[in-house]
């Protein structure tokens, strides 16, 4: 065996050890390709539902976002309402509190008036002893 044989023989041994590496990878690359292919026409059958579907949900929300910011402007209305209700109240109640010491002042001096008078006329009564029509 000359030097050109043993090389041959060299270079054939690798090619078949390169070969026989190879042919799994070979292999395994092919089984990937194809279940990368099965997944894009799964992905291709399910995306564009899926896209539709989120569609409608930002359309649902965007709704209620709106429902709600309504509702919040009511309930803004309402609750200025029933402050100035509150505030109706209080000038109520500070008028009548107000009003009822007067009130109560120009009772106690009609009260005390009346009294005054009642006396004045008792004291007459018994020193001229009767009642006295002017005569």
């Amino acid at each position: 065996m000359t030097f050109v044989e043993i090389a041959a023989l060299l270079v054939a041994v690798a090619f078949a050890v390169l070969v026989g590496f190879l042919v799994p990878v070979l292999m395994q690359v092919r089984k990937t390709v194809a279940e990368s292919e099965q997944l894009l026409v799964k992905m291709n059958a399910e995306l564009p539902p899926l896209v539709g579907e989120l569609r409608a949900v930002s359309q649902h929300v965007n709704q209620l976002t709106e429902q709600a910011r309504d509702g919040v402007e009511h309930a803004a209305v309402l609750l200025h309402a029933v402050g100035e209700v509150g505030e109706s109240v209080q000038e109520v109640h500070n008028v009548v509190r107000g009003s009822s010491g007067t009130l109560m002042t120009n009772v106690a001096s009609v009260l005390a008036g009346f009294k005054a008078a009642t006396q004045v006329m008792r004291e007459r009564y018994r020193k001229e002893g009767g009642p006295h029509n002017g005569g």
